[in-house]
């Protein structure tokens, strides 16, 4: 980290004007400590924002600028049936939130919201994503077995015929079979989301039980569908990642998959914990806040995110590496101890300065 030096911030009109390692005369000054680090607004592409549905709900403010996350994407927790309650909560927030439509009209209503094939229809996504364009940042498939009992692949043929439509990624929960693996990712394509990346299910993770990665992951991931890290209760594995690691199988995005269960008793807690994870994992820092900011911002087609840079919207994350050991626990209640961790200290959303909690 010894490249990372101090910086002046300009911002005006709620965009990055210039920035510089000169002083800097005029204007509104804020300053942070010496210690805190400054990146791009941290960007969390896997969450479950909106309040409505338990167990998967929370508030985007609390999931977000709270924690230093200053976009929260949710994953599918609306359908077309509510993704206007959700975009009425949106426009009242102080953090940025995107939405992937769940491809069941009713979300997570239920858990088996694919079980029912009348759910899905072309018309109810179709209108949403007319009526939020941008707002509406793909579609989302939850492919486990609990999820589509005994529709199995079909889901995710209607999503992939809706997505090809639309012209928009296909983000896809992998968990346990049926439907396998293989047969999820042989419908993905360029841009698509493979979320729960390191999930440590039997059968049905990326890697064989010998650890050589399966060929239908290394094919999909060769025609560009992304890796998402999509921790959530139940979907992320160290020894996993470890294995990723080893094999030189690297994930695109860090995400989390809160709400506010695994908020408040884990093993989530927030975004920092789960990035202060893989540098416990040996990542280097740089690495991982790109993964963080810069790689979703690309893979969610919002150039003006992810960067600071002139010209950049004004969201920015600032936050310190503090020397204590830190316990962390993964998804299958495995230990790694952290002698340090990142911890947030303020966020500027738009131009607008706000602590951390």
């Amino acid at each position: 980290m010894s490249n990372w030096r101090k910086k002046n911030i300009v911002i005006e009109n709620s965009q990055i004007k210039q920035i510089s390692e000169k002083p800097i005369q005029g204007g509104e000054m804020i300053h942070v400590p010496e210690n805190v680090y400054v990146s791009p607004g941290w960007i969390d592409l896997h969450t479950h924002a909106f309040p409505k549905f338990q167990p998967y709900c929370s508030h985007p403010d609390e999931i977000g600028y709270k924690t230093g996350v200053t976009t929260v994407v949710d994953a599918g927790s609306s359908g077309a049936d509510t993704i206007h309650e959700l975009y009425d909560i949106a426009n009242e927030c102080i953090t940025n939130v995107l939405a992937f439509i769940n491809i069941s009209r009713i979300g997570l209503e239920v858990r088996n919201e694919l079980a029912n094939l009348d759910d899905i229809s072309f018309e109810g996504i179709n209108e949403a994503c007319k009526k939020y364009p941008d707002f509406i940042v793909g579609m989302k498939a939850r492919m486990s077995a609990s999820v589509v009992g005994s529709n199995g692949i079909k889901p995710l043929e209607s999503a992939r015929e809706f997505s090809t439509r639309l012209h928009k990624p296909l983000m896809v929960h992998i968990g346990s079979a049926p439907p396998s693996l293989e047969d999820i990712v042989s419908l993905l394509k360029k841009g698509d989301i493979i979320t729960h990346c390191f999930h440590e299910k039997e059968g049905n993770n990326i890697f064989y039980d010998g650890g050589i990665l399966k060929p239908a992951v290394e094919a999909a991931m060769n025609r560009g569908v992304y890796l998402d890290v999509g921790h959530g209760t139940s979907s992320f594995s160290f020894h996993m990642a470890r294995k990723a690691k080893e094999m030189d199988v690297f994930f695109d995005s860090i995400s989390t998959d809160i709400y506010d269960q695994n908020r408040k008793y884990g093993p989530v807690y927030n975004m920092a914990t789960t990035l202060t994870k893989f540098l416990a994992l040996g990542y280097d820092l740089k690495e991982v806040i790109r993964s963080v900011t810069e790689v979703p911002a690309n893979i969610l087609h919002k150039p003006i995110l992810g960067k600071l840079a002139p010209g950049k919207v004004a969201d920015l994350t600032f936050f310190t590496i503090e020397q204590a050991e830190t316990t962390l626990i993964d998804s299958v209640g495995n230990i790694l101890v952290s002698p340090v961790r990142i911890k947030p200290y303020a966020v500027i959303i738009g131009g607008e300065y706000y602590e951390c909690e």
